[in-house]
């Protein structure tokens, strides 16, 4: 059974909450001090090896995507384990405890449901990561305080109004729009055009003068006819209409979030430099609000539930004293 063909949280506990016992056994240095608790660099890079494996599962579709993700993970996981760590020492502090039958019961569950209850499968995979069952246990024990933890502070949120129902799904309508269309003009710059002295710097810095210009007040086709360097610059950059399932989704994402007349900023695309311009939109039909109400409650409760942990985590944060020397 591979490691991918496996729900992705089982491989989140088997690596990205790994405790302190079993990462300090290949510890090459500290990463932060927490309220005097020790954060390993090996914990940090544990945590980043394995969540980079099921985000370039999730995203090998969307290479954008997955370096925006990818940066993301490695800028903030030393900050994620420093959380950790405190939610742990706030627990502690309350004197609160959580019952072995509720740790025993969750192992369980991920023996029936990822070995298909084959619990000596399951031991021998662990082993095959350097993990004891103890240590798992362990592991999974302190994940399931953070969660109860964390779920505590979102339990007592009030249910969301008419009102904020009705303001988050004019805000967010596109979500649930179809058929929408939209006409663009592009500019291309290619990163490596070719010529000896240019390289993606400078040709980024063509792009940002020729939007400069464009803002202006440059005549966008006539720009395009005269840098433009894709497949429609003899067209002044102008493309037909198209559905947003017709366009890759880093431009689309750009395109319809502009507005009729619209300039977009300079958006790197991998082998090229683009600036689009919004030349008309033409709207699908959306689905009432009656059909998308209890969506929209789950999402303002989740809102909700993220500010308050949010607030919790800062005061955590300003009451702890914390070391981060960095891995």
């Amino acid at each position: 059974m591979s490691v991918l063909s496996r729900p992705l949280f089982f491989v989140a506990a088997l690596f990205c909450l790994a405790s302190p016992v079993y990462s300090q056994s290949s510890s090459n240095g500290i990463a932060a001090i927490v309220n005097g608790n020790v954060v390993t660099k090996s914990e940090v890079r544990d945590a980043v090896n394995a969540q980079e494996q099921m985000l370039r599962f999730q995203y090998q579709n969307d290479p954008t995507a997955l370096q925006r993700e990818l940066a993301n993970l490695r800028a903030t996981a030393l900050d994620s384990l420093i959380d950790r760590e405190l939610v742990l020492a706030e627990f502690k502090r309350m004197g609160a405890a959580i019952k072995s039958q509720w740790v025993d019961d969750d192992i369980n569950g991920i023996v029936r449901e990822s070995f298909k209850g084959n619990r000596e499968a399951f031991v021998k995979e662990l082993a095959q990561s350097g993990m004891t069952l103890k240590k798992f246990r362990d592991m999974r024990e302190k994940m399931m305080i953070v969660q109860a933890m964390r779920g505590k502070q979102a339990s007592e949120q009030p249910p969301a109004t008419p009102k904020e129902v009705e303001d988050f799904y004019k805000k967010n309508i596109a979500k649930w729009r179809s058929g929408d269309m939209i006409k663009i003009s592009t500019i291309t710059i290619a990163k490596y055009s070719g010529e000896a002295t240019a390289t993606p710097e400078s040709q980024k810095k063509m792009a940002q003068e020729i939007r400069s210009k464009l803002v202006k007040g440059a005549d966008f086709a006539t720009t395009a006819k005269t840098y433009s360097q894709d497949s429609h610059a003899e067209d002044g950059g102008a493309w037909d209409w198209m559905a947003r399932e017709q366009m890759k989704p880093s431009i689309a994402n750009v395109a319809f979030n502009l507005k009729t007349g619209g300039l977009s900023e300079v958006i790197d695309d991998e082998a090229a430099y683009i600036i689009i311009a919004c030349d008309a939109i033409k709207y699908g039909n959306s689905k009432p609000m009656s059909e998308v109400r209890d969506e929209i409650e789950r999402a303002i409760s989740a809102e909700k539930s993220k500010t308050v942990i949010d607030q919790w985590m800062e005061g955590l944060r300003k009451r702890a004293v914390i070391k981060k020397i960095g891995w």
